[in-house]
């Protein structure tokens, strides 16, 4: 496993597990999987509905707490400071944890204008240390710049739609040039034919590596935090097994070459 450090000094491996759209049984199993694969970081959220599942399988795993890096997020109809404690309140109590390692606003929802009110709490949780650090995700520009503006604990992650179709190289600019650690939702592009991609099997050959492989390579080369999502156990143990090589810098450019500048999923401004 490689680490990357937070802005609070906080140690966070660079490849993590998510359970996104995971029913929460699977997830448990999914979950269990992966941590015996040696994954460390689980990637959860409210509106998953799998936290359950997944704290069953961190509990059945029998590893130390400090072992283990927990993610969860705040979904959009919990904005606001009371609102948001309370959240915070009742995922601790899914997940069976006295405390989470990352939480996150999970969007923005720049319609509701809650997101700075939203923020205060989330400094109160850091500060109460029932979340070792706190971040955002799906924040632009616009959004993130208010936030710093506007209140005064800075974000450690923003975690983004970001995979070589999408490569957010302004917005990964922004968050480093803030001390924000960029996380990568949907790394592998969703299955929307990227793996496909004859360039990603001409590389992977050279390696001896999936296109997934090499995809996971280029996230952690960039300095991306990346968290793949798979329930086939063979793909969980396959997405792991991206340490013990290296891309060259000319194909860290052709897989930076394959950016198209557009979203598989919704734009943060208007979510």
């Amino acid at each position: 496993m490689q680490y990357i450090t937070l802005n609070n000094g906080l140690r966070m491996p660079q490849l993590g597990f998510g359970v996104w759209q995971v029913p929460d049984d699977q997830a448990q199993v999914s979950v269990e999987t992966a941590l015996e694969v040696g994954y460390r970081s689980i990637d959860t959220a409210r509106i998953y509905a799998n936290e359950e599942g997944t704290g069953r399988a961190l509990a059945a795993s029998g590893l130390p707490r400090e072992e283990l890096f927990v993610t969860t997020k705040l979904w959009n109809g919990d904005h606001g400071a009371d609102s948001a404690l309370r959240a915070f309140d009742a995922s601790l109590e899914r997940l069976g944890l006295d405390h989470v390692d990352l939480y996150l606003i999970h969007w923005p929802v720049p319609s509701q204008d809650a997101y700075v009110d939203t923020w205060r709490a989330l400094e109160r949780i850091a500060a109460d240390g029932r979340a070792t650090a706190v971040g955002v995700s799906n924040f632009t520009e616009k959004t993130l710049t208010r936030l710093l503006e506007e209140t005064d604990l800075v974000p450690a992650v923003n975690q983004i739609e970001l995979h070589p179709y999408f490569s957010q190289e302004a917005m990964r600019g922004l968050n480093a040039a803030h001390g924000i650690r960029t996380e990568a939702w949907s790394p592998l592009g969703q299955g929307k034919g990227l793996l496909d991609e004859p360039v990603l099997s001409r590389i992977g050959a050279k390696y001896g590596r999936s296109a997934a492989q090499v995809v996971l390579r280029w996230h952690l080369q960039t300095g991306n935090v990346v968290i793949p999502k798979s329930v086939t156990p063979s793909r969980i143990a396959e997405n792991f097994d991206v340490f013990d090589f290296e891309l060259a810098a000319e194909d860290m450019d052709a897989v930076g070459a394959l950016d198209r500048g557009g979203r598989i999923g919704s734009d943060p401004d208007d979510m």
